[in-house]
């Protein structure tokens, strides 16, 4: 897909894959909307990009989209820049690693709201006018936790899955209308989700987030709905749809135990 002078509006770009996005596009000459919590590292990265890329528009908006109506603030706010999205990549997510009966139902409902209401809105809110221009490109971020249940990660597990059900489904919507819809499951990445979960676990055989992107944006420009990052990951995403649920369950389980 073309994204030379395109906009992308990517969430969670202050760090990790959304970071990576951001620099990948933006040599790519793409322009920018980068969104996440904190101003301090959004604006460290706009500059840092425009030092590369000086001809490039990169605006910073700092929000937290876990907020109900977040993304109506953020849309109203993209409008008042003047800025059109041609690409939306819906990266931002949070989890959290522990037994559901000692989760704070606060924690567990804002993680519901971030990682599938305000994708599902971002998404609706800017999928019509992609297919009213016939162009444009969506990627939504889901998991290897997106292909089986998660013990000790039983919520976020469950948001990853609906990401896929909902972007396969959306990728299925959108055949013959010009507009790309893919979702991204990257397995174990370098990134600071471990430290805000406060646990450490799934610590071998974890991706860059270079390596992530490089996937994501190589699946852009094939046909399929879904890629996964790592040959490994993969495999392993692939075999649990074979899998007894009850085996899938304890290797999961075992999988996801915090070092």
């Amino acid at each position: 897909m073309e994204v030379h002078k395109r906009t992308a509006l990517i969430t969670g770009a202050s760090g990790g894959i959304g970071a990576e996005f951001a620099r990948q596009l933006a040599a790519r000459q793409a322009n920018l909307v980068l969104v996440a919590r904190r101003q301090d590292r959004l604006n460290d990265l706009r500059d840092s990009l425009i030092r590369l890329h000086p001809d490039l528009e990169i605006d910073v908006v700092a929000t937290d989209l876990a907020k109900p109506g977040s993304a109506a603030r953020l849309t109203d706010e993209v409008t008042r820049l003047g800025r059109s999205v041609d690409i939306l990549i819906n990266n931002a997510g949070v989890g959290s690693h522990g037994d559901f009966a000692d989760q704070d139902r606060d924690q567990a409902a804002a993680m519901i709201q971030l990682n599938c209401g305000t994708l599902v809105e971002l998404t609706g809110r800017y999928f019509p006018a992609m297919v009213k221009a016939r162009r444009g490109l969506i990627i939504n971020l889901g998991s290897t936790a997106s292909f089986q249940p998660t013990p000790k990660m039983a919520v976020y597990g469950g948001t990853k899955a609906f990401v896929l059900a909902f972007t396969e489904a959306l990728w299925q919507e959108a055949r013959g209308t010009g507009v790309r819809v893919l979702v991204l499951c990257p397995g174990g990445t370098d990134t600071d989700f471990y430290l805000r979960t406060g646990k450490e676990f799934l610590t071998r055989g974890r991706q860059t987030s270079e390596q992530v992107v490089d996937t994501a944006l190589r699946a852009v420009e094939r046909s399929g709905p879904t890629v996964v990052s790592g040959r490994l990951n993969a495999v392993l995403a692939n075999g649990y749809r074979f899998s007894p649920r009850r085996l899938m369950l304890s290797i999961a389980e075992q999988r996801l135990k915090a070092r």
